[in-house]
Parts: structure tokens; C-alpha cells; sequence
């Protein structure tokens, strides 16, 4: 990225949520904690310094199909980033007291989340739409099995799933493509193929989760099966999520909060698996507004289904193209993205491309995503707060269908 004198660079490892058995559900996050807590030849306290002492910045995360560990440092120090780097991922000791540590530091993490309303409504939510199977558990996992993890659990679970075909370098900025490669294959030469698992296919169910309790809010999440990455109307689902409730333009925030005032906070969005998707509607409201608010939502997307305009196909287009442009100033979006994408279609696309797909889209397709939504997709609920007047999720999607 020419003008730039910062890199962002990273691995990204295809082992995340979905990856895990029942038993260890949350070892890939309680791994990526681990990750950081001292290697062979650093401690915890040298990781941060190493990077800090260059005024750089290291993180990773974890998602349902993935665990990433990046940094951000200035173009002189491309290499001492990637030592560091590769050093968590590949040499990590598990000290025995270090679990112990950050064992309590993940069972704080969980106990926050449970205490934030509009956070934990989404676990709920993806139980609710994918029980019973890898796709539907939490991220950070229960905290009675959280508390029983051991140091050969998370040794188990990187020679299960940590191997050189499960592994993307991505790297952005001010980089020297030649230099990265030589630091790859330096770093992660000597390793052997892991033949990964298996992975569970994610199977739609859609039930509903309702949890009463004395708050200021009443809490509301509604989700639709949608397109995977790869199916034929993947960006009509981006296109229509976008005009249903992308922005304050979009039809759910002006109809239920700028028109109706029934709740501050109110949007849709999309999320993408190679397999499956999810139409997700999150809103926060009072007691006495709940019903209303699911019952005006459901209609908004039917009607959104029934009379989308022309005007608002073309904002949802131009929202998500300069969206995709603007994050790529950003060399760590722009390592993310590389990584995504390579693993999704084992190609990165140019962005002229994607802008041009988003284009391309008609408005028929549009409609007929939308129409298979509401006609095939079973909805998936959870309420959390003052809900016991909320409708069922039987009867929004009697609702959704009629």
C-alpha cells in the first residue's frame, strides 16, 4: 500500500468454534488466550514488550471457523513482528500456572458477557437457531468446561488442527511480498500436514429462547436462515440486509424508531459461513413496546420482500461498495480480508470485481432472495429482559408467512 510506512501482518488459522467437539467447547479461545502467555524463549511479559518497545500493537481473535493472531508495527520492524508472531503460534509452553492464570482471566470474560444484555442475546440467538451442534455453541464455551481444561486439552487441539494447510500469512502495508515469503517459509517450513477433522455441517432448526428478567430493556433478536459465501444470491442478501436495516435510511429504523419511536437502537445485518448464513434483527425497547416492535419488525420485512425501490437498491449498493473501499485504507482490514477470502474461495478478488458484482445485482434478485427468506426459512428468536408480553416465535412467523 503505497504512502504507507506501518504493516499490518498475521496468521490465520482455519480452527475456530466449529472446529470443536462438545467436550471442548472453548478451548480454541482459551487457546488463543494461551497463545500470548509465553513460547520457548519468551515470556508473557517479553511478547508485549517486543512489539510495544517499536510502538506496535498484537492481538488476535476467534470466530466460528477461524483463530487470528496479528500485529501492527512500522515497516522496520516487519521482521521482529513476524518472529513474534509465528513464535506464539508455533511455540507455545502451556505453563501449568499461566492456565491457571488466564483461566480465571476467560471466566471474567464470561461473566461480563452474561452481565451485557445486547451481547449475549447474540449467543442465544445462534443456540436458538443452531442447537444441539458446533454452529450454535458460544465462542468462549460454558465456564464449568472453561474451568476444567487442561494443559494436554490444548496441546490436543493444536496437532489437531494447527497445521500448514490450515494456516494463511497475510500481511499488508509497507511489505516487501519477496521478504514476507522468505519469513514463511523460514518460520513455518519445517511443518508437517495435520489432517483436520471433519467439520459438522451446520443444520438450521430455528427455536426460541425467552429469559425474564427485571431489566430497562427488553431485548430482541430475530434471525433468517440465509445464503452461505458460496450460493448464487450471496450479495442480493448483502444488498437487502443493507436497505432493511443497514443505516438510518434503512426501513427498520425509520419505521420503528424515527417514526414510531419504540426503541433507540435497531438493525440488521448479514453474516456469511461457506455453508450456511444468518439475517440477523437486534432492537432494544421497553416492556410495554416489545409486542409492538416484533410484530412492526416482521412487517417490515415482508414488505421490504414486497416493494423494495429502485432508489433504495442503489443506496444499499453504494453503502456497502464505499464500506468495502474505505476499509481497505486500513492495512489490517486489508490483511483480513486477503486471509477471508483465500480461505473462502481460494483466490483473493480484486475489489474492483466485488463492486462490480455488487452492481451487477438486479432487482429481481433481490426479490427473489427475499421471497425464499420469508417462504423457506424458519425463524429463529431470542428475547432477554421485561418479554413475557413478547409475541412467540410461532406467531411471528405465522406472521411471516401469512
Amino acid at each position: 500500500m503505497p504512502g504507507l510506512h506501518s504493516t499490518a501482518l498475521g496468521i490465520w488459522v482455519s480452527a475456530g468454534g466449529r472446529n470443536e467437539r462438545l467436550e471442548q467447547n472453548g478451548i480454541a479461545h482459551f487457546l488463543e488466550h494461551m497463545a500470548f502467555k509465553g513460547t520457548a524463549t519468551r515470556t508473557a511479559l517479553q511478547i508485549a514488550e517486543a512489539i510495544e518497545d517499536v510502538g506496535g500493537y498484537i492481538n488476535a481473535y476467534t470466530s466460528r471457523d477461524t483463530t487470528a493472531y496479528y500485529v501492527r508495527v512500522l515497516e522496520a520492524d516487519v521482521a521482529l513482528g513476524f518472529d513474534v508472531i509465528s513464535d506464539i503460534v508455533l511455540n507455545p509452553i502451556f505453563d501449568e500456572r499461566e492456565i491457571e492464570v488466564e483461566r480465571g482471566v476467560i471466566l471474567q470474560e464470561i461473566g461480563q458477557s452474561m452481565d451485557t444484555p445486547d451481547d449475549i442475546i447474540f449467543d442465544w440467538l445462534q443456540e436458538a437457531a443452531y442447537p444441539d451442534q458446533a454452529m450454535g455453541r458460544t465462542i468462549l464455551g460454558p465456564a464449568e468446561r472453561v474451568s476444567s481444561f487442561k494443559k494436554t486439552d490444548l496441546s490436543g487441539f493444536v496437532a489437531e488442527n494447527y497445521g500448514p494447510g490450515q494456516m494463511i500469512v497475510a500481511a499488508a502495508g509497507a511489505v516487501d511480498h519477496e521478504a514476507i515469503v522468505r519469513l514463511a517459509e523460514n518460520a513455518f517450513g519445517h511443518l508437517s500436514p495435520v489432517h483436520q477433522a471433519v467439520r459438522e455441517a451446520a443444520q438450521w432448526r430455528g427455536l426460541e429462547t425467552r429469559k425474564v428478567k427485571k431489566l430497562e430493556q427488553a431485548h430482541f433478536a430475530l434471525a433468517l436462515e440465509g445464503p452461505g459465501y458460496l450460493a448464487p444470491d450471496f450479495y442480493a442478501a448483502q444488498i437487502f440486509s443493507s436497505a432493511l436495516g443497514g443505516g438510518m435510511s434503512s426501513r427498520l429504523f425509520q419505521k420503528i424508531r424515527e417514526e414510531r419511536g419504540l426503541c433507540y437502537t435497531i438493525f440488521a445485518q448479514s453474516g456469511f459461513h461457506d455453508d450456511t448464513g444468518m439475517l440477523t434483527i437486534y432492537a432494544g425497547t421497553g416492556a410495554e413496546d416489545i409486542a409492538d416492535l416484533a410484530n412492526l419488525t416482521i412487517d417490515e420485512i415482508r414488505r421490504a420482500a414486497e416493494d423494495l425501490t429502485e432508489a433504495e437498491v442503489v443506496r444499499s449498493k453504494a453503502q456497502l461498495r464505499a464500506s468495502m473501499l474505505m476499509a481497505l485504507e486500513s492495512p489490517t482490514s486489508q490483511a483480513e480480508r486477503m486471509a477471508r477470502t483465500l480461505a473462502i474461495w481460494g483466490r483473493i478478488p480484486d475489489p474492483a470485481e466485488v463492486a462490480e458484482r455488487l452492481a451487477s445485482v438486479s432487482m429481481a434478485e433481490i426479490r427473489d432472495h427475499a421471497a425464499r427468506l420469508i417462504q423457506t426459512a424458519k425463524p429463529a428468536l431470542a428475547l432477554y429482559g421485561p418479554v413475557k408480553s413478547a409475541p412467540s416465535l410461532e406467531k411471528l412467523a405465522q406472521r411471516l408467512a401469512a
